[in-house]
């Protein structure tokens, strides 16, 4: 008979990645983990297998909500340049606010993972996907209804606030200044014409 867990799976999730933001994966050991989450080190095992189970699991949590506020951003139905503003500066005021200067756990993962792990590197793609088909269908809209011009290609332009973004995302391991990221954010939209 399987036995019933003593936890919240969701709390301990949004634990570890605090922890892996905090001390990157490499620097997190499994007693950090059993510490941290506040869960024995056989019920770790007996839910996620090993560390990097766990890991992949928390950037996927991390991905999930990251989606869904874009998503809700999106569906909000603002003007074009107004909604991709709204994008920019939801990363970039978390960003901000962090005392600890943590930047984005996703862009940290590529960056301390990614090229030599697949499945990290997967996750990292699919979510650098899907931001780019969000930026991408709000500009479409946006040059279909007239809103923005129509002379610079929508998935180019995706791209281009994409990189931005994942450039700002790391600048904001050593930058807090608002005035910075703002400066950013306007001249990229002013791309937008």
């Amino acid at each position: 008979m399987a036995r019933t867990k003593d936890f919240d799976e969701n709390e301990v999730l949004c634990k570890a990645i605090q922890l892996f933001w905090h001390k990157g994966y490499n620097a997190t050991s499994m007693q950090d983990l059993v510490d941290g989450l506040g869960i024995s080190r056989s019920s770790l095992y007996d839910t996620y297998t090993d560390k990097h189970t766990l890991f992949l699991k928390a950037l996927e949590s991390y991905q999930t909500k990251g989606a869904a506020k874009i998503q809700g951003i999106i569906n909000e139905g603002n003007p074009t340049k107004e909604t991709i503003k709204k994008l920019l500066q939801l990363a970039t005021n978390d960003l901000t606010a962090d005392a600890q200067q943590r930047g984005c756990f996703m862009v940290n993962a590529e960056i301390e993972v990614a090229s030599s792990d697949e499945e990290v590197n997967q996750m990292v793609c699919k979510n650098d996907q899907q931001m780019e088909e969000a930026f991408y269908q709000v500009i479409k809209r946006g040059q279909d209804n007239g809103e923005i011009k129509n002379s610079r290609d929508a998935r180019a332009l995706s791209r281009f606030i994409l990189n931005t973004l994942k450039g700002m995302r790391v600048s904001a391991k050593s930058i807090s200044d608002k005035v910075f990221f703002e400066d950013i954010i306007n001249l990229t939209v002013s791309v937008l014409g």
